[in-house]
This record gives C-alpha cells, structure tokens and sequence, in this order.
C-alpha cells in the first residue's frame, strides 16, 4: 500500500490487530525471506542501532516501522545473542511514546553503565506546522529489558545547524567517554560533531569541536557517523549524502565511506593524517554501517543491506530491509579488512567441491581461490539458461565486477545493474555468502567487500562457471530456523 502522512505517523494503537495479523501473513509469503540475517517479521527495518556488549551477551537493536514497508513512526527492537551470529529478538522496546520522540526514535548508540545499558538515540518531533525538531536523548535498560527514559534534552541542537542533526554515537577513548553527532550546518553542508561526557557522566555533555577529518565540504549531511579504534588507529565511517563524485565515485544512491586515521587527538576533535576517503561496501546496498570497540578490544561492524528512497521487490509483502552479517574489522597494510566473525563457520554443513550445480535453497558459502593472470566468471543464482548475479573476476587486469541485471526482480535500474572495484592483480580469494535474497562477497578475507539484495526468480538456484577455473568448497548452511 501507499501510505500517506497521516498513517506513517499513525500511533501503535490506533492500528488493528487484523490489519497486523494480515500483513504478518503476506510477510510470511515472501520467497524472499532471508535465513541467516536479521529481518523483521513484517514492515520496515532500517538502522542497526545500540551495537553494544551488555549483561554477558551481544546486542543489537534495529529501528523499526511494523506496518509496512515504509519510513513512518520508528521504534527500536531489541536482538540478543552470544556468538553474534545467532541473534533472538526480544521484542520492540524503545517506542516513540514521549514529548521528545513523539514523531520516531531515530538512530542511535549504546554503552554499558554498571548494571544498566545506556541507549543515545535522537528524538524525532514535529510540531503543529510540521517542523522538525531534533533531540539527543536517552535511556536506561535494565538486565530484565525494561526501559526507563531519561525526561531531558542531553545534546541540544546547535545554533550553528539545521534541524538535521542526529544519529549520536557514544564512545569511549582511554577511559573518558566522547560522543559524535552527525549533522548540516547553515551553508548546508555535512558536518559531525565532537562532545565530552563530563566526569564521564552520561547525563552531562559538553561541546568539544567540529570533527576535524579533513572534510571535503561536498555533501549535504553526515548520516550515522561512527568511530572505531583498530588498534590505536581512528577508523571514521559514515555516510555522506550528496557527496560530489568528483571526490570519489560511487553508484548507489547515498554512498558509504570511511577514513583512516592515525591517531586521535581529543581535545581538538582531530582525526591525525587521515586516509583518503574509500568507500566501504563496492556492492549496491550497504548503509548506516555501525560499529563499535567490544570488551575484548576488537572492533565490530554490522550495516543495514537496503538504502534510503529506494523501493525493493519485498515491499509487495509488506516488508523491507535486512541487516548484514555482523563483521570484524581489522587494518593490514594500511588498508581497512571487513570479515564476518569465526563463528559464521558454525553454520556449515557438509562440504562439497565447489563445481556447476543446484544449490539448497541459495542458502551456501563458498570457499574459493581464484588464481593469477587469468579472468572468470561465476553466475550465482544461476538459471538453466545461465542468468543470474554474474561475478567476474580479471586477476590479470586487477578488476572484479557484479552484475545483477538478470537475476530475477528488476528494482533501482535509475543507479545501474553493475558495480567494479579495482584491487593488486594475482590470484586471490573470495568467500561468497548467499542468503535466498542476500549476498555478501569478501574478497581476500575482507580487502574488498560486495554486499547487496538480489530477489530471483524460483527456476534461479543454480552456481554456474562460465569461464575460468576457480576452485574451493560449497557448504550449506544451517542457521538453525525453517527456510521457505
């Protein structure tokens, strides 16, 4: 259906249990539904929020539309797990349900507080003419689930921005606690701001500095700013919508990007000798990608696989999105490495060599190592004509390119079917995660990353090598839930 105004910002209660029981069911239709990444049972997900470590497990919450596929009164859900790959739903519990949030619980972070998880998110309210205000809010889980809102504005707009100010992330560096808040100034361009937590009190934050990372000034607003400390090296991620491609190309509709940086310099908001920028995902959907340091010191990341304003296949079943597989970050020769954590391999089943031929489901890894001066092409959800998500790879030329302009369900054709990369020619390896609708392809354990949607055809369940040798292992996989 089409929504209107007045029904994306309907409240909860005002919509019927028949109407909810019946989009529950067209959801349930879908041939798309994913088996081992997170989707919601009906409507709309978006934004990973609150990627945190609390209570002896995982967590991670996602912002949530339930009554169809569109962006309307967001909540947050709340998913658990102790292996990050398997994670349960909890239920919805931050709902828009105050003077602060009236009008969506936006994006936001998490962090552990003694015996209470801390939730930093941006209220979303309009008022009577219908303009925006923005809040940097907060609350208080406890170990039972329950939430307690705090009733004040812990970050107030500043006069030097426009109402889109948002997504505040919370972290901590040597032992004090720093936020970022990505925003537009008044010459309307994307900024991100740095604040202090006073006497590391979650209650009381102070104004630090713009962000110094060597902004180039071209985009109109920095959505989900995130920082990760790999090592003792700054990793910026964030996404720069309007970013003048002059800056560095890109083919989706809003980009996400990173920068490297070689230290941090609190006190003036510095990233130090920051990287050029590079985009983080070379596929067709990877946005607001959170990340965050865990108790362990390793930095972890997990993007939403869908984009805003763009409209996918599933929306006929009443619902859209997905999120990524959750991935550990590392830097190796100066570059940014993304690869799903060791427990993925937990999902395998039996193993096979790889070869032409009729997969479970599309619900497989693939294992492969790809050799030098040589150029091949893998077709994934292959049908018996050989149509499908075609993978070429030219390790003579150095280049990989994805194409899914014949794989099923035609959707975004206004930003192309096909993306490239460039990357060292050689042999190399490429680990291919596909799930019914989704693929995940790292190659070189995570130097280059594809991510996206793919929604094919029910003949569409077939690996077919049309050129080139490539070798290495099939193995389904088994998440441990029904598949359609």
């Amino acid at each position: 259906m089409a929504f209107t105004t007045e029904e994306r910002y309907r409240a909860y209660a005002d919509w019927s249990p028949e109407y909810i029981e019946k989009i529950k069911q067209n959801t349930a239709s879908s041939p798309w539904r994913t088996n081992f990444h997170i989707e919601t049972p009906h409507g709309l997900l978006n934004d990973p929020n609150g990627f945190s470590y609390f209570n002896g497990k995982w967590t991670l919450f996602y912002q949530y539309f339930p009554f169809g596929a569109a962006h309307g009164l967001k909540s947050w859900v709340h998913t658990e797990s102790t292996d990050l790959v398997h994670f349960e739903p909890t239920g919805t519990v931050v709902y828009p349900d105050t003077p602060l949030d009236s009008h969506g619980a936006y994006s936001g972070s998490a962090m552990e507080f003694g015996d209470k998880l801390f939730l930093f998110y941006t209220g979303n309210v309009r008022d009577e003419n219908w303009q925006r205000h923005t809040y940097q809010i907060g609350a208080l889980m406890d170990k039972d689930g329950k939430i307690e809102k705090i009733d004040k504005v812990l970050i107030e707009q500043p006069e030097d921005t426009t109402d889109h100010f948002r997504d505040p992330q919370i972290f901590n560096y040597k032992g004090q606690y720093y936020a970022i808040v990505g925003g537009q100034n008044l010459d309307l361009k994307g900024i991100v701001k740095l604040y202090k937590a006073e006497n590391n009190d979650y209650l009381n934050w102070t104004y630090v500095a713009d962000l110094d990372f060597e902004n180039d000034l071209t985009a109109y607003m920095m959505e989900c700013p995130n920082i990760a400390f790999v090592g003792d090296q700054p990793v910026l991620l964030y996404c720069p919508q309007g970013l003048d491609k002059s800056v560095l190309d890109y083919g989706n509709i809003y980009p996400n990007m990173y920068k490297i940086g070689q230290a941090f310099d609190p006190e003036t908001g510095k990233i130090v000798a920051p990287s050029e920028l590079i985009n983080l995902d070379y596929g067709f959907e990877c946005y607001a990608t959170q990340a965050f340091n865990a108790p362990d010191g390793r930095a972890l990341s997990v993007s939403w696989l869908a984009l805003p304003d763009v409209e996918y296949p599933t929306d006929a079943f009443d619902y859209q999105g997905c999120l990524s597989l959750v991935k550990e970050l590392t830097i190796k020769d100066g570059k940014l490495y993304q690869y799903p954590v060791e427990a993925i391999t937990s999902l395998r089943q039996e193993a096979q060599p790889f070869s032409n031929q009729e997969t479970t489901n599309n619900v497989y890894e693939l294992d492969l190592t790809i050799p030098a001066n040589s150029k091949h092409e893998i077709v994934l959800f292959a049908n018996a004509d050989q149509k499908g998500l075609v993978l070429t790879v030219d390790t003579e030329k150095g280049q990989i390119s994805l194409d899914r302009e014949h794989c099923g369900q035609p959707f975004a054709l206004e930003y192309g079917t096909s993306r490239t990369c460039d990357i060292e020619s050689g042999a190399l390896t490429a680990n291919i995660f596909i799930d019914k609708s989704v693929f995940e392809i790292f190659i070189n354990k995570g130097e280059k990353v594809f991510s996206g949607r793919v929604f094919p055809d029910a003949d569409q369940n077939g690996i077919a090598i049309t050129s080139g040798n490539p070798t290495g292992t099939y193995y389904h996989l088994d998440y441990g839930r029904k598949t359609n």
